[in-house]
């Protein structure tokens, strides 16, 4: 049936969220100059609301308050709204959201603005409800007494909101620049040791975010400093981030944040970006510690993605909703009775038992499917140096398997049963640590039923714009998987993804755009989209040994430059000649997802010592000290760029492998380096004829790097002096060990 309501300006938008809006009773502009200009024409102030699709109190006030006549007849009589998706137009959030953190001391979202006719911000907040309750003000009250300010105290408003914006732009200010040192990985690390929640994992008490760049860093200072203690808090998070209900065990990824300190209850969205850097942490602690597992993690998210995010082009979806029927979590809910019809009583008695799944509930008098307090028995032991056999489940693409279930079935834990049924186990050719085939299968088997099932379900809305950062992360996990798990396929999905984005989402003069959809890209893309893909790039590269995308990456390095680079040092993250917001925004803090600046600190680094470029080596030193002056005083809020730093920090391993690709010398060899975690270290493959030539064209230390007596033959070099060349995997081996040893509380080691 059509929708017969009058749509407003908003359904021309290709936005998700902006399309979510267009029947909304309220006159809604999108963000841009016909707004202000009747704004300033008409003498009103500017309502600024900002959110996203897949965000559950955005539908909330959208039900309660933008769906409503009578707010819609305040709005639209004395003010011009405006809407804006925050994903698409992450530069215009920055500035509102710094606003709305000076005024309140918090922000979140909806995002909730008034501006004066110039873009000042004068009053913030989040969420309000209709009318004034839960000790918040209503946005009607709000809406009738700003108009009356506005008619009665102009002045005072536009003071406010001029004021304001001088310190917002004060906080885009760098601090000056530094001369980092061991001093600030020390720093952090003992702010996130205080910080750490011992019982369940994490760095709070709740709500709780996964916050995975924490992991990578304490993974990098286990490894510099032999800390135990790092690598035990970030094994503790990671489990028991996969035992809870954030984690979702019939379909697999992770939810967005934990409402509780246990995990257990999830504010349900997923997003794109999370799910990337999960991936990551996962991956690297695989490495770390020789656990099959946790690489079974990573392979689930990415059966996840594979299946339920990506487009028939090859690019990635940005989230699903928390909500769906107008509920949320309503998707990811049972009850005993509805896993008993699915599975049958004794089967789904089985299930219920090993997934907390009872008749009271744990989220609304419903169940959440968790294995809250059965990690060390998924998680205890087990090394396997072959991944593709220590999995669980059938790995093949879901369209090979002949439907949607797809990837590692079965989820990890222990039971609340018996003895002899607390196991769990994966299917396949070997079992994950400590658990049993027969329940594996029977698991496994109830897992399948159980999705299918749920695929019947109401779906939650996807948010099905592409975003050029976000799949830059997701590029970069998947090649990182493809690296670790010595996955092909993995490798083919991050190739994909990135010549959609770099044939979709590149305009006439050869400039990123920021979002896809339908067919439409747009806006001029964020320094976050130049740093994340390059990030994806540069992992693809060392994922494959393919040199095109190291060239892709070293283009979009130095377009970077030219668009973003301040004089003063860093990076902005808008580029040059933006001048739609009343001050330019500047990211450091590594918050939901690392700042672009911090992510192009490691990129420089990375491709300087890949390269061999002393004029890259220059810039990323000049980024590592523009950026450690704010990072000094609480070196835990900037995770990521503590990860630069400790590569900035060495020493480095240039690591020049002299093969041909396929053969298995060269795998041999390969697979050695595949199991090491190396966090500061480069690999390039020197083939031989004409790709050694163009090899060495784009790296030109690599010519004299050849095989010796026809065989494989890795080269390595540290602390600007190399070894003896070896050619076996046994050779290799004992010269990882040797360096480990040699270089224990100095740096980059190899104790494996």
């Amino acid at each position: 049936m059509p929708d017969l309501r009058r749509p407003n300006r908003l359904i021309h938008e290709k936005s998700p969220y902006l399309l979510q809006h267009a029947y909304n009773p309220v006159d809604w502009y999108p963000w841009g100059e016909e707004a202000f200009a009747r704004a300033r024409r008409e003498d009103k102030p500017v309502f600024l609301s900002i959110g996203y699709s897949t965000c559950h109190w955005c539908h909330v006030m959208a039900r309660e308050s933008f769906n409503d006549e009578e707010v819609a007849a305040l709005l639209n009589d004395s003010f011009i709204a405006i809407k804006v998706d925050r994903e698409e137009r992450p530069d215009i959030d920055q500035v509102y959201m710094a606003a709305c953190q000076a005024l309140t001391g918090s922000g979140g979202w909806p995002l909730t603005v008034f501006l004066t006719p110039e873009k000042r911000p004068f009053y913030a907040g989040t969420y309000f409800p209709k009318h004034s309750r839960y000790g918040r003000p209503g946005l009607v009250e709000l809406l009738k007494l700003i108009r009356e300010k506005w008619a009665t105290h102009r002045e005072e408003l536009e003071d406010s909101g001029a004021e304001l914006i001088q310190h917002v732009a004060r906080q885009f200010t760098p601090t000056p620049p530094g001369e980092p040192g061991a001093q600030v990985l020390e720093k952090g690390w003992q702010q996130l040791r205080a910080g750490f929640d011992p019982l369940y994992g994490g760095f709070s008490e709740a709500p709780k975010f996964p916050s995975p760049h924490q992991l990578l860093f304490l993974l990098r200072y286990w490894k510099r400093y032999d800390e135990a203690g790092a690598l035990a808090m970030v094994e503790k998070t990671l489990q028991a981030m996969y035992c809870g209900g954030i984690y979702d065990h019939i379909g697999f990824g992770f939810a967005r944040y934990s409402t509780d300190r246990r995990w257990l209850v999830p504010h349900f969205e997923k997003m794109l970006y999370d799910n990337a850097l999960l991936a990551m942490a996962y991956l690297e602690t695989r490495q770390a510690t020789g656990k099959a597992v946790y690489g079974h993690v990573a392979r689930e998210i990415f059966t996840w993605v594979l299946r339920d995010m990506t487009t028939p082009e090859g690019g990635f979806y940005s989230a699903l909703d928390a909500d769906s029927e107008g509920e949320e979590g309503r998707f990811y809910l049972w009850t005993p009775d509805q896993v008993r019809e699915v599975l049958g009583g004794k089967e789904g008695e089985f299930f219920c038992r090993y997934f907390d799944i009872t008749a009271g509930g744990n989220f609304e008098g419903r169940s959440i499917p968790n294995l809250i307090g059965r990690g060390k028995a998924l998680f205890a032991a087990g090394t396997s140096g072959n991944e593709s056999n220590d999995t669980a489940g059938d790995q093949r693409h879901p369209r090979e398997q002949g439907g949607r279930a797809g990837g590692i079935s079965g989820g990890g834990g222990c039971a609340k049963g018996s003895p002899e049924d607390d196991r769990l186990p994966g299917r396949g050719p070997t079992t994950l640590a400590g658990f049993g085939p027969a329940t594996a299968a029977r698991l496994a088997a109830a897992r399948e039923k159980l999705f299918a099932a749920r695929e019947k379900r109401v779906h939650p809305h996807r948010d099905d714009k592409i975003l050029t950062a976000w799949n830059g992360l997701m590029i970069a996990a998947l090649a990182r998987g493809a690296w670790v798990l010595d996955e092909p396929a993995y490798a083919a999905a991050a190739a994909r993804a990135a010549r959609f984005i770099l044939t979709h989402l590149r305009d006439a003069e050869g400039r990123l755009q920021a979002r896809y959809r339908e067919g439409q890209a747009a806006f001029p893309a964020y320094l976050d989209d130049y740093a994340f893909l390059t990030w994806g790039l540069i992992e693809l590269y060392q994922a494959t040994f393919e040199t095109g995308y190291l060239r892709e990456a070293l283009a979009l390095t130095r377009q970077m430059q030219e668009l973003f680079r301040d004089e003063g040092g860093g990076y902005f993250f808008t580029p040059h000649g933006a001048g739609e917001l009343p001050v330019r925004p500047r990211e450091v803090y590594d918050g939901a997802i690392p700042s672009g600046n911090s992510v192009a600190a490691l990129n420089l680094l990375r491709l300087a010592r890949i390269t061999g470029d002393s004029r890259l080596e220059e810039e990323a030193a000049a980024q590592v000290r523009a950026l450690a002056g704010t990072v000094a005083e609480y070196p835990r809020g900037y995770s990521f760029y503590l990860c630069a730093l400790d590569f900035y920090l060495g020493p480095v391993t240039e690591i020049v492998l002299a093969g041909e690709r396929e053969t298995e010398d060269t795998r041999a060899l390969l697979r050695v380096l595949r199991a090491a975690y190396l966090p500061s270290a480069v690999l390039v493959l020197r083939p031989g004829g004409r790709e050694g030539e163009e090899v060495t064209r784009l790296i030109p230390y690599t010519a004299g790097q050849k095989p010796v007596n026809g065989k494989a033959t890795l080269y390595l070099c540290r602390n600007f002096a190399c070894r003896a060349p070896v050619t076996t995997a046994g050779e290799l081996e004992q010269w990882l060990a040797s360096a480990g040893r040699e270089a224990h509380g100095a740096g980059d080691t190899f104790n494996e």
